[in-house]
């Protein structure tokens, strides 16, 4: 049988304290290991899992260990504004503030401190 038990991204990291203040700034993420050069965090309510690692680990292999391009995490919430008011007050860096899309979405894209693109996107209410 090909099911799977979990799916977990892990984030290489040039910082591990500034991406842990991002995430969990953000997002209801709370630590369940914390380690010198791995952080797992989980949503409160268990069910999703983001990793952070240091990017120049051993276990994250020479070629893989470069600045990320060619995908970005897309977090589904309530409302895209509440997170566009975190991520001012944090002064994250902001790619893009809250716009409603074309297809049915208010979307505000960030960069987290390793450099990957955060999608921060909620439904819109009144799309058809």
């Amino acid at each position: 049988m090909k099911s799977i038990h979990r799916l977990m991204t892990n984030i290489c990291s040039d910082n591990l304290a500034e991406s842990l203040n991002f995430y969990t700034a953000l997002f209801d993420f709370k630590v369940e290991y914390e380690s010198d050069w791995f952080i797992h965090l989980t949503t409160k309510d268990g069910k999703l899992e983001l990793g952070i690692i240091d990017r120049s680990n051993e276990i994250v292999p020479k070629g893989f260990q470069n600045h990320p391009q060619g995908f970005y995490l897309t977090f589904v919430v309530e409302n895209a504004d509440d997170f566009f008011a975190i991520a001012k007050s944090e002064n994250f860096k902001i790619v893009s503030e809250p716009t409603d899309t074309f297809y049915g979405q208010r979307r505000l894209l960030l960069k987290d401190p390793s450099g990957a693109l955060v999608d921060i996107s909620s439904p819109i209410k009144e799309f058809k």
